[in-house]
């Protein structure tokens, strides 16, 4: 019993210390942007060591990535097996809209500062565990495929490239215009369309 509770404590304070890290980085971003954001200015601003750091994070990136993918859970019910294809596309899109909310819950600024041309861990080539919400989806469609409920008129490869690169184009406008853009409303159409075309 006395390790099991050893363990939870010690989980909690790595969750804590995690915690502590991403909310200096965070502000770190909100000030001076992702330029700033140094391994050592993210370690003084959240007064841990260095060695702390690695001990959660491979690198800045990776901490950042952590938290995108960290997002709220989705209601595993709602990703069980679709009756059809429309309720399959509703299903993808929740996903995205889900992300969209917590892009906002983060902020413009932080988001601009992850979605940049140097943060590798954006790059799903180098990456070997990709991005949370495509990794649902993808796994989603392949057990509705597999069951014979939808088919994709693509191969599921180009199926979640072309969905990753719809997102990201959306993500990309609305940080290009601070927020003023109709976020939800672009990543509902865009992706509406594109599932259109492709599933049925």
């Amino acid at each position: 019993m006395g390790d099991k509770t050893e363990l939870s404590r010690q989980q909690q304070k790595s969750k804590e210390t995690k915690e502590r890290i991403f909310r200096a980085a965070k502000r770190i971003l909100q000030k001076n942007g992702y330029e700033e954001l140094s391994i050592k200015n993210i370690c003084e601003e959240a007064g841990v060591s260095n060695g702390s750091f690695y001990h959660h994070f491979k690198t800045k990136d990776d901490l950042l990535s952590y938290y995108i993918e960290d997002q709220p859970n989705i209601n595993p019910d709602l990703l069980d097996l679709p009756k059809n294809a429309d309720e399959a596309k509703i299903a993808i899109i929740h996903v995205y809209l889900n992300y969209v909310e917590y892009c906002r819950e983060l902020g413009v600024e932080f988001i601009s500062g992850y979605y940049d041309t140097k943060n590798q861990a954006l790059n799903p080539a180098i990456r070997t565990e990709r991005p949370y919400p495509i990794v649902t989806v993808q796994t989603y469609v392949e057990k509705a495929i597999r069951e014979g409920i939808i088919q994709i008129n693509v191969r599921i490869e180009e199926f979640t490239t072309d969905i990753r690169m719809i997102v990201i184009g959306n993500v990309f406008e609305w940080c290009l215009r601070n927020g003023e853009a109709d976020f939800e409303g672009n990543m509902r159409r865009s992706l509406g369309k594109y599932l259109d075309s492709t599933v049925s």
